[in-house]
C-alpha cells in the first residue's frame, strides 16, 4: 500500500494580500476608503487556496485580527481550508508559528507562506519550509495556467498500422492483401 504523504499548508492571510502581486494588484485606481478591493482580494486569496491546496494539502489561512476585541481565534471552514483570525491580544504570527510547530510535531510536511522575514526565521528554525508571497501569487498563476490547459479540448489522432512500420515491411503487406504475391 502506498503511503500518502501528509501535508499542511499555512497561509499568512495579510501578508500575502499586501505583498503578493496577484491580490495587491486588485487595489490598483482604488481610493484608500474604498475597502471593497480589500474584500475582493481577500475572497480571491481563499478562493486561491481552496483551489490550489486541493486534497494534497490541510490548508490555513491566518488574519490577524489581535487588534479586535472580539477576535476569538476560532477557525471557519470555507472549501475544506480553515480560515482563522488570530485572537484578541495575540498576532497572526504567533498562531502561524504555533500552527507550523504542531504540524511538525504530528509527522506533517509544512509549508508557510509570508514574506514576513522574522516569521519565515522562526518556522525555518522548526524544520518548515516557507514560500513569499509572490513565490505563492506565481504558483497559483502557474496551477491556473496548468488548469486551463487540462481543459482544452484534445484531438486524438488515429495512428494506424501503416503509419508505423517500415515502407519495405508496409509494400509487402500491400502486395498479400491485393494478392499480388511476393
Amino acid at each position: 500500500m502506498a503511503m500518502t504523504r501528509k501535508r499542511m499548508l499555512i497561509v499568512d492571510g495579510f501578508n500575502v494580500l499586501r505583498s503578493g502581486s496577484r491580490y495587491k494588484n486588485i487595489s490598483l485606481n482604488m481610493p484608500d476608503y474604498d475597502h471593497d478591493w480589500f474584500n475582493r482580494a481577500r475572497e480571491m486569496l481563499i478562493n486561491d487556496v481552496v483551489h490550489y491546496s486541493g486534497k494534497e494539502w490541510r490548508a490555513t489561512i491566518v488574519f490577524d485580527g489581535g487588534g479586535n476585541a472580539e477576535s476569538t481565534g476560532d477557525a471557519e471552514r470555507v472549501g475544506g481550508v480553515k480560515v482563522v483570525f488570530s485572537p484578541a491580544g495575540s498576532s497572526a504570527d504567533k498562531v502561524i508559528e504555533k500552527l507550523a510547530f504542531q504540524g511538525r510535531e504530528n509527522g506533517y510536511e509544512v509549508m508557510v507562506v509570508t514574506s514576513d522575514a522574522q516569521v519565515q526565521d522562526t518556522v525555518f528554525g522548526l524544520g518548515v519550509d516557507r514560500m513569499s508571497a509572490e513565490g505563492f501569487s506565481i504558483e497559483v498563476e502557474r496551477y491556473y495556467d496548468e488548469v486551463r490547459l487540462d481543459e482544452t479540448p484534445k484531438v486524438s489522432q488515429k495512428r494506424t498500422v501503416a503509419e508505423r512500420i517500415d515502407s519495405e515491411t508496409l509494400a509487402k503487406l500491400k502486395a498479400l492483401r491485393d494478392g499480388n504475391g511476393l
